[in-house]
């Protein structure tokens, strides 16, 4: 099979469903997991402070092991990457709903996170095989609708089983839908040919160590830790990240794609990506603060505040992934993520006397700027890498989202300590800017083509 085939209509179809569930409870579980903490820290007896390792442990596991496992993926194939990050994230549910303390669950969250990167790293790759080039705009706008839909539903979900339910059942859901994925994936996922080279074992570790301590970093600076272990944390990421860049330099095809990021089209496309994704961290974060510090809204009116922007992600992405297929995704992006910028604007000068109403038209010009961005931004990516490293460039793609999204929360926490009155007004207004920076960024692929 090549890379033009793709797979038949009636495959493609089975393949999709088996995508739909897997990203789906990948993004829904993480979603979930943040609402339910309260929850998880009284019944388990925990302090708030410690319950947060609850998501810190998946999401460091996650982040540690996208570029490995999509590397890996290139090797022994997409396909059995896949399936088994599906299987471990499906033990690690149910093991999460037998956990009777806070460092099992911790321990079965961290297995979760593996799982999760399994599904994650190879899941743009899989998707560049799954469809035929000519529709690779189409796929990966229906992939980032189904993210979209799964983050907006993961709050009233979790609220919903907490309220006939205990905390465990959050966890438990994850099994029986897993387990039909399992069996669809055996099924229908496409083969994908296999990188004649051995797995760099020696850059896994480096990598996994450079960015697991660079997002500990960013944590434990964001929730104002001590300077000393900022600073040990930051050394940590240094040091790895220098033996890590210098054990690649060199390979044919390094596990840091680094010979991607020699092709200005892929660089530049990284990099819209990161800064689009900084820009989505600080507002997802100073959001609810703004909502309810500085508006006086209650918890339930910000759950339905928040709702708009990725109600309109979900709409606009199906919509901006075709037409990348007949319009260079530079311009889409770049126009989408001007209305992104404007729409922080709007958020970041909100009068204080402002109507339901006129909250959720901003957050709508939000999320449709976002939606219209995000599926041609996924294609350049992709188009832009050979078949042969399809796993090194959906690495990044997860690598990207998820370090963008991390600064972003920690630039928050900054700008409430420079502004604590504004503190949320001052993130949405340096959103603003990253986004804008970003369509800007965007552009200037046009003139790399």
């Amino acid at each position: 099979m090549t890379e033009q085939d793709g797979l038949s209509a009636r495959q493609r179809r089975a393949a999709v469903v088996t995508i739909v569930i897997a990203v789906g409870l990948s993004a829904l579980d993480s979603s979930i997991a943040n609402t339910a903490l309260p929850t998880i820290a009284r019944d388990l007896q925990s302090t708030s402070a410690a319950s947060i390792w609850v998501v810190n442990a998946y999401q460091l596991a996650v982040v540690a092991t996208l570029l490995p496992l999509g590397a890996l993926g290139e090797i022994v194939g997409f396909r059995r990457v896949y399936q088994t990050g599906l299987v471990v994230f499906t033990v690690a549910s149910l093991m999460c709903a037998l956990s009777w303390s806070l460092p099992t669950l911790t321990a079965a969250r961290v297995l979760q996170g593996f799982g999760a990167a399994g599904i994650m790293s190879v899941n743009t790759a899989l998707i560049r095989f799954i469809y035929p080039a000519s529709q690779l705009g189409r796929g990966v706008g229906f992939n980032a609708l189904v993210v979209a839909c799964s983050t907006a539903l993961g709050p009233s979900v979790a609220a919903l089983v907490l309220l006939v339910a205990d905390w465990p059942l959050l966890f438990a859901i994850n099994v029986p839908a897993g387990l039909v994925a399992i069996v669809l994936a055996a099924r229908s996922l496409p083969a994908t040919p296999l990188a004649a080279r051995r797995f760099d074992w020696l850059g896994a570790i480096l990598s996994a160590t450079t960015f697991a301590s660079l997002i500990f970093a960013v944590g434990e600076a964001a929730h104002q830790a001590t300077l000393w272990q900022t600073i040990v944390a930051v050394a940590v990421t240094l040091v790895a990240g220098a033996l890590l860049v210098r054990n690649q330099l060199g390979q044919a095809a390094p596990l840091l794609p680094l010979d991607l990021y020699r092709r200005p089209l892929f660089a530049l496309s990284s990099a819209t990506s990161a800064c689009s994704f900084v820009a989505q961290g600080l507002a997802f974060v100073s959001l609810p603060f703004l909502f309810q510090t500085q508006l006086g809204r209650s918890a339930v009116e910000t759950g339905l505040l928040l709702t708009p922007w990725p109600v309109a992600t979900g709409i606009m992405a199906p919509i901006a992934g075709p037409l990348s297929d007949r319009y260079p995704p530079a311009i889409l992006c770049g126009v989408g993520l001007a209305i992104l910028s404007f729409g922080l604007v709007l958020m970041a000068t909100l009068p204080d006397g402002a109507t339901h109403m006129e909250i959720m038209l901003r957050m709508l010009v939000c999320g449709t700027g976002f939606g219209f961005y995000q599926s041609p931004n996924l294609k350049a990516l992709m188009s832009s890498a050979p078949p042969s490293r399809s796993g090194g460039a959906s690495g990044t793609v997860a690598t990207s989202r998820l370090l963008g999204q991390s600064v972003g929360a920690a630039l928050v926490a900054l700008c409430f300590g420079i502004a604590p009155l504004h503190g949320p007004t001052l993130a949405l207004t340096l959103a603003a800017g990253f986004a804008a920076a970003a369509s800007v960024v965007s552009f200037t692929r046009l003139m790399a083509q």
